[in-house]
């Protein structure tokens, strides 16, 4: 109730909600001193099935009460609690609140599962069982739903099992992604490299640094703009992890592969977001995920050879 734009709808609500309680009071107070004629034999004359006739018998008291207290209820939960528009109540109670005491005693519960890994670094938790069966749970819970639970990812979302990394692969860039989240943005470039066919050959230039199937005369036609993107991508089209720029000349496609995609890229640009976890997960959880994903693509000390 609280989340309204504008107060119209808020006065709109709190008043409608209001006169449908009053105009109980009211029908229950009419209907009470309403007076129907009866017959001599004190039925209001309806009959069914023959001879079930209607008795002309006042409301018992008990239930007219039971709707006056139901009314009086009604108010004073309004007074306590939100429920008249943007009027947050009494008590100050919310969903959220709710919702956020409730998260704050499972992470206090859960304190000392985490206190055993706290400032141990993550080859060391990557090769603690315990650690991994959390970050696993952690991953499944809170990453899967965009990088898949066998976090290959699919069109868009990052594989982590691999070496390619947007922003770097380190602990400590993932704990870093991981809290703060990333914003990856590249423009529309269509407009700075040229007409649709100078875009078309730059797509082909794109796809000769990576060694993959393309027209070797678009591409030296297309390598004179590659200047346009080599601001973010270098010059070598190996990206520039502090930019989040991706490697170029890899294998690695985050939104597929092929003249078409980059054009369309190129031509429309591309906005990602990974959402921040920080205020979601504990600094703890978010030390044992780190872990996890970073031992996706890292073989930990036990499994290597001796």
């Amino acid at each position: 109730m609280s989340d309204f734009t504008g107060n119209i709808w808020s006065v709109y609500v709190a008043a409608l909600t209001l006169i449908g309680i009053v105009g109980c009071l009211v029908l229950l107070w009419v209907t009470a001193r309403k007076k129907v004629a009866a017959d001599s034999d004190n039925t209001t004359g309806h009959v069914w099935d023959e001879d079930l006739r209607e008795m002309n018998n006042p409301m018992p008291r008990w239930w007219m009460w039971l709707f006056v207290v139901t009314i009086v209820f009604g108010l004073g939960y309004l007074v306590a609690y939100p429920g008249l528009g943007t009027y947050t109540g009494q008590l100050g109670w919310s969903t959220r609140g709710e919702y956020a005491s409730e998260v704050q005693e499972a992470n206090a519960a859960l304190a000392p599962l985490y206190a055993r890994f706290k400032g141990q670094p993550a080859s060391v938790l990557a090769d603690d069982p315990a650690a991994m069966a959390i970050g696993e749970r952690l991953f499944m819970n809170n990453c899967a739903q965009c990088h898949g639970s066998d976090a290959r990812g699919s069109r868009g979302f990052p594989n982590l099992t691999d070496k390619d990394w947007l922003h770097g692969g380190s602990p400590e860039k993932i704990t870093e992604t991981i809290t703060a989240g990333r914003t990856g943005r590249m423009p529309p470039m269509a407009a700075a490299v040229g007409a649709a066919d100078d875009v078309k050959n730059l797509a082909h230039y794109v796809l000769s640094l990576s060694g993959s199937p393309h027209d070797s005369l678009r591409a030296g036609l297309g390598k004179p703009k590659f200047a346009v993107c080599a601001a973010c991508h270098g010059m070598d089209g190996k990206g520039n992890q502090a930019m989040g720029a991706p490697n170029l000349t890899d294998a690695t496609w985050l939104h597929g592969w092929g003249d078409q995609a980059i054009v369309k890229i190129v031509t429309e640009g591309r906005v990602n977001v990974m959402p921040a976890q920080e205020g979601k997960l504990t600094a703890a959880q978010i030390e044992v995920l780190s872990a996890y994903v970073w031992r996706l693509s890292n073989t930990p000390t036990s499994a290597a050879p001796r």
